[in-house]
């Protein structure tokens, strides 16, 4: 059908088929008619349908288009003979809709595309050459989302089927960790590691970061404190499975051989990129995500952000005169919601407070600047350390916050760590000495008196 048929079917259907009209309308924008009559003609069917909840008849377009006053006496007749040229047909309702949604997308990339070279030309003033990345990105979205909200009695179907599917999710490589969030990380949600400075919340999120390009995920890791080759510094020691100060002896035949190796076992790529401390956000983010779909076809399963503290809110100004508290919840709450925009988990981390640092039970109030950020977060875990944990070569791991499982349940447990190849691994079940926080004897908590208890190696073998 030609895009003339289809802008008439389009007027048509929006008189006479209230359930296409309610389907479609809310979609459909003016300047995606070409002819300037048509678009004056569903102008006033927006209007009178959006003012009155009901479809006009064309008696009514025919006074409410008299009654403009942009529009010449040939105009006019000339609006009437197409109203009255709008006659009811049986269409089928389902083709009809699909049809004009293509129509719609196929407007609004022609549109952006020319919005594009008046750009280009300087024809348009008010836009430099850097909108057009988020100009085409609109014009792709475009789609017809019907969705109204969940309806508790009617939408049980959709619920059961919703119960006992398999969500996707990013796994860890960590047996703790995938018990706690059911299997990994689900789309569209935030996800924060607390530490003290130093304690390892970096080298976490480029372990996870590893192991989701190695699982044939696309990885987008953002940082805003390190270079981006210190990042792939730690990534490449925990691939290639060397210490850090051995990548810098590996001459480069021996490292381009490993890294085509590393190529060729996976069909994901991972994209390091670097923003100054404290100057970019997640409107920042979202541009850059365009951007690799447009540049590279890149499109992440998986965002880092190194780390949510340092990073700006698109809501308030640097140096806006705003608490902590608001200001980094305002970015826990962008960030969530680019997650849940672009369907993919977020992961961030954050520091402790001074009392928290020295901590051997890190809670939620040990968050530093805000206690905003865990309120807005989906999962939110504590990575502690201490002598005894660094001389067993472990790190212990406490839930703070999980709304995909309950938290009492394995809220500590123990995790290996390899620092020299940037890696964590599991231990040796002897090493998971507790269930849930239990207290032994003396009121202790039974992990906290193992550890001061007992040695032993970095793989978790205690003698």
């Amino acid at each position: 059908m030609t895009n003339e048929r289809i802008e008439r079917t389009t007027l048509k259907n929006l008189i006479y088929n209230e359930e296409y009209s309610r389907k479609v309308l809310p979609f459909i924008k003016e300047e995606y008619f070409t002819n300037r009559l048509e678009k004056i003609l569903f102008n006033e069917i927006f209007k009178f349908t959006n003012q009155y909840n009901k479809l006009p008849t064309k008696e009514t377009l025919e006074i409410d288009i008299q009654n403009r006053r942009d529009i010449t006496d040939e105009e006019y007749k000339q609006i009437v003979g197409l109203i009255k040229s709008l006659n009811p047909e049986d269409i089928n309702l389902e083709w009809l809709v699909e049809t004009t949604e293509k129509f719609c997308k196929d407007r609004a990339i022609h549109n952006a595309v020319m919005d594009g070279i008046q750009i280009l030309e300087r024809k348009d003033t008010k836009r430099t050459p850097e909108a057009i990345p988020e100009i085409l990105s609109e014009a792709l979205g475009v789609s017809f989302d019907s969705h109204v909200g969940h309806d508790y009695l009617d939408d049980v179907d959709r619920r059961f089927d919703y119960y006992h599917q398999k969500l996707e999710r990013i796994e860890f490589d960590l047996d703790y960790f995938n018990k706690i969030t059911k299997g990994g990380l689900p789309n569209k949600t935030l996800n924060v590691a607390l530490a003290g400075t130093g304690v390892g919340k970096t080298m976490f999120m480029t372990h996870m970061a590893a192991h989701a390009l190695s699982i044939n995920k696309n990885v987008l890791y953002i940082t805003m404190e390190m270079a981006e080759e210190r990042i792939a510094e730690r990534i490449d020691a925990n691939l290639l499975n060397i210490t850090t100060d051995d990548l810098y002896s590996l001459n480069k035949k021996l490292f381009t051989d490993k890294i085509q190796k590393l190529k060729e076992g996976t069909t994901g790529r991972l994209v390091i990129k670097e923003y100054p401390t404290a100057s970019a956000g997640a409107g920042h983010f979202k541009s850059l995500i365009n951007e690799l779909a447009l540049k590279k076809t890149f499109k992440p399963d998986i965002v880092f952000v190194d780390y949510i503290n340092i990073c700006a809110s698109s809501r308030f100004k640097p140096g806006a005169n705003v608490n902590s508290y608001t200001y980094v919840k305002a970015i826990a709450e962008e960030l969530r919601g680019l997650a849940v925009e672009c369907n993919l988990p977020i992961v961030t981390a954050t520091q402790t407070t001074r009392t928290g640092y020295v901590s051997t039970d890190v809670g939620l109030e040990d968050t530093s600047e805000s206690f905003g950020l865990p309120a807005t977060a989906d999962f939110m875990f504590a990575l502690i350390s201490n002598d005894e944990l660094e001389q067993a070569g472990q790190m212990m791991v406490k839930q703070l916050k999980n709304r995909y499982n309950d938290p009492t349940i394995n809220k500590k447990f123990v995790i290996g760590v390899d620092r020299s190849r940037m890696k964590f691994f599991d231990v040796e079940q002897s090493a998971q000495n507790l269930v849930d926080q239990q207290l032994d004897e003396d009121g202790e908590d039974v992990l906290e008196s193992y550890i001061k208890k007992n040695k032993g190696n970095k793989y978790g073998n205690f003698s």
